[in-house]
């Protein structure tokens, strides 16, 4: 399974966000539209599969497991393309969703690692590094990769999140019952 070293911040402007990037060297790969219907979550709460739809590829489902903390921290990921054609079988999961995320995404590369810029719905103005787990980058590497460039984009210690976005959007909805 791929791995990936990870952060997700708060940010008040993704603005001043996106200028420091660029002033890293950061590649600009454009804006998505994406939206994430949970459908099962482990119960330990630690594996998460999401079905995304998005406005620049096919739908995919994507399986990750990873501890919830606000640490930098390791992700083991999946993603598996929801039409199957050799087996003429649609991969969306049964029922209706426990949660649905709609963000729109900014992604920028600096090396391995992928910037994205999200503006969630109902939630706010969010960044989150990701850094690609491979032959020319250790999990070492990765997790310097990710301190370095946190630092460099102005992400404080204290605006680090140890949820995701269908976490956050569930205790939302929990607390306007």
């Amino acid at each position: 399974m791929p791995r990936n070293v990870e952060l997700k911040a708060k940010v008040v402007s993704l603005d001043s966000v996106l200028q420091a990037a660029r002033r890293l060297g950061a590649t600009d790969e454009g804006v998505d539209e994406q939206v994430d219907r949970y459908y099962t979550v482990s119960a330990d709460g630690r594996e998460r599969v999401k079905l995304r739809t998005s406005s620049r590829k096919p739908a995919e489902l994507v399986t990750y497991r990873r501890p919830e903390d606000s640490t930098v921290r390791a992700s083991e990921y999946a993603i598996t393309p929801v039409r199957n054609a050799a087996a003429q079988a649609c991969l969306v999961p049964p029922g209706q969703p426990i949660v649905v995320v709609r963000k729109k995404r900014h992604l920028l590369l600096l090396d391995n690692v992928r910037v994205h810029l999200d503006e969630v719905e109902e939630l706010g103005t969010f960044v989150e590094l990701e850094a690609v787990v491979g032959p020319a980058h250790d999990e070492t590497d990765c997790h310097s990769q990710v301190h370095r460039i946190a630092a460099a984009l102005g992400l404080r210690e204290e605006d680090r999140l140890a949820t995701s976005y269908s976490d956050l959007l569930l205790a939302r909805q929990e607390r306007a019952l």
